[in-house]
């Protein structure tokens, strides 16, 4: 399927505005300082994913200012709780389910350290459904 030139220049200008708005959240961010919590915004952002699900609801519910740490508490939420289901729902499916609790154990931990790894420098980092639930939450 071909897109018209109208629609590529929508798409365009619709993620052009999107990067817009992050390049500015994240300038009001770095101006806020640490917001309510006090904390430099990269430093919650690194604390919003170190106890997966549980900072991320603190952090979410501590911090009312800044969008930044905000953003990144959500999507702690949202990633760590849903995979952390998963993996609990898996162990009762019979024969793959210790298999596929395993992979999923797996896939938290290495996007555990990235997470961690990317909240740190002060950059919103985008998990591809993660981040548009987050968005909505934060």
């Amino acid at each position: 399927m071909e897109l018209t030139p109208e629609e590529r220049r929508r798409i365009y200008e619709e993620e052009k505005a999107r990067l817009d708005e992050e390049q500015r959240a994240r300038r009001e961010s770095r101006r806020e300082g640490g917001g309510t919590t006090g904390l430099e915004p990269g430093v919650a952002g690194l604390l919003c994913y170190l106890g997966m699900w549980v900072t991320g609801i603190i952090f979410l519910v501590l911090e009312q200012k800044n969008k930044f740490v905000r953003f990144h508490a959500a999507q702690s939420i949202v990633v760590f709780g849903t995979l952390g289901i998963l993996s609990a729902i898996m162990r009762f499916v019979p024969f793959a389910g210790n298999f596929f609790s395993a992979a999923f154990g797996i896939l938290i931990f290495i996007l555990w350290l990235v997470l961690i790894g990317e909240g740190l420098p002060g950059e919103y980092y985008r998990l591809p459904v993660a981040a548009e639930l987050a968005r909505v939450a934060a």
